[in-house]
């Protein structure tokens, strides 16, 4: 294969790169199902072989453990390949619509074509599924992809290059390394989508440079996605499945729980068993645990220990800047306006709000900016579809976390201030695809009646639209 792309630091360069790629795809040969699904194999199968150095690199730039790493970076992208491989024939093929009376003798479809040459802007904390699961979706709509990795996961970033440079040739598939100035790079250029994930203020740069061109985005942004605890909750489940959706990755994760909101005759018993949950996943001593993970550098473990001392201490607090360790942490007594509360965390710090009346806690999620998830807690099926249906999320889970997004069937996307447009499974490949309407008419009859002079009463006109559209 072709040397690894990276380092690009012309728009000269780049924009070589992207016409390479342009050419490719007006060769046609992305558009055979058959070339997409070996692409997929091709990608599946390397990915496996590189299983162990990806792993690695993972945990050098944030210490995960290894079943972590397998399972919520690679297990999650052999699952998009394979489900991806069973659904892509019956996704892409043409869907037959009715056609109204006015054409006829006529037929209508929906044909299912690649965008082009994409381009996806991947994260750090989960550098390597944010990369390739949006790149299965766009190998199975038949698009060409340059894939922009975080300089912040530097170790994760040269595994990847790595990973693809060994299957796909530049023009199919390209990662380029580097820091800001590759991607500002990458933004001057003319792609047919754009799929950035991380946080709204870059979000913001990706969306104005995409808008010089037209192009269209998908915009993965996070925000501060609220737990909810009713007092009728099962607490033991609730704080086990709260503790790992907040502490897996060490909070890192653009879904965890954000903060907790619970109702004031459970909070004690709920925070209580939280830190049982916290004890029993990593032990009494977090930092020796070999499953708790790092933070990812030195600058975001300054803004998290700054965010510390907003309340008192339930448990947790210790950090070790050397070893980017900070403890699982819940800060009791946070008020709505404390410093805490003003952005996404993504640290393993939660916030514990307490409430009295969910219709003022419902309120109050509503005045901020729509999250990415929300997660609510609860045995009634009337206070869960009051929730489902009154709040707004990218995504809800009912009784548990994350559960939306491991679900391939369901899109995974924000609204609002978390993002727009979405992936995953199907979702993935419509949002890599043009839907092209298609209609086929007969060359008779061809009645006078629609061509000028118009000699037909309107009256008769709307009668017959009326009654055959």
């Amino acid at each position: 294969m072709n040397e690894i792309v990276k380092d690009l630091t012309t728009d000269d360069t780049v924009t070589t790169l992207v016409e390479r790629q342009r050419t490719f795809f007006r060769s046609g040969s992305t558009r055979e199902l058959g070339f997409r699904k070996e692409q997929l194999k091709r990608l599946r199968n390397a990915i496996t072989r590189g299983e162990a150095d990806i792993i690695e690199a993972v945990r050098q730039d944030l210490g995960r453990p290894t079943s972590e790493i397998w399972t919520t970076e690679i297990g999650i992208v052999l699952a998009e390949i394979k489900h991806a491989l069973r659904h892509l024939s019956s996704w892409a093929r043409p869907k037959r619509v009715g056609t109204p009376l006015l054409l006829q003798p006529g037929s209508s479809r929906i044909e299912y074509e690649p965008l082009g040459t994409v381009l996806i802007i991947a994260p750090w904390n989960y550098p390597f599924l944010l990369a390739v699961a949006p790149l299965v979706a766009a190998l199975a709509a038949g698009n060409t992809a340059i894939i922009k990795p975080s300089e912040q996961a530097p170790h994760t970033s040269a595994a990847l290059a790595k990973v693809i440079g060994g299957v796909f040739e530049r023009e199919q598939v390209a990662v380029v390394e580097g820091g800001v100035e590759e991607t500002q790079a990458l933004l001057e250029q003319r792609f047919d989508h754009i799929l950035f994930t991380g946080g709204g203020g870059i979000g913001r740069i990706v969306m104005a440079a995409a808008a010089k061109h037209l192009t269209p985005v998908t915009l993965e942004l996070g925000g501060k996605s609220p737990c909810i605890v009713e007092k009728d909750a099962d607490l033991d489940r609730a704080a086990r499945r709260i503790a790992w959706g907040k502490f897996l990755n060490a909070g890192q994760t653009c879904v965890a729980p954000d903060y907790l909101l619970v109702h004031s005759s459970v909070k004690q018993p709920l925070t209580e068993r939280i830190v049982k949950a916290i004890e029993k996943s990593f032990g009494k001593d977090p930092k020796a645990s070999k499953d708790y993970s790092r933070i990812i550098n030195a600058q975001h473990f300054k803004r998290l220990t700054g965010l510390i001392g907003n309340g008192p201490v339930i448990t947790g607090g210790e950090s070790d800047e050397e070893a980017r360790y900070i403890a699982p942490t819940l800060i009791d007594n946070v008020g709505w306006d404390d410093a805490i509360m003003a952005d996404e965390i993504f640290g393993p710090i939660l916030p514990v709000i307490a409430y009295d009346d969910l219709d003022e806690a419902m309120e109050k999620i509503e005045s901020r900016d729509k999250p990415l998830a929300l997660y609510f807690f609860s045995k009634d099926r009337t206070l869960q579809a009051k929730v489902t249906e009154r709040l707004s999320a990218g995504g809800i889970t009912v009784n548990d976390t994350m559960a939306q997004f491991i679900n391939l069937q369901l899109p995974f996307g924000g609204v609002g201030a978390s993002g727009m447009g979405a992936y995953h499974g199907k979702a993935g490949f419509d949002t890599f695809s043009h839907a092209k309407p298609v209609v086929t008419r007969s060359t008779w009859p061809d009645p006078s009646v629609k061509y000028p002079p118009y000699r037909t009463p309107l009256a008769i006109l709307k009668w017959v639209t009326r009654r055959s559209m």
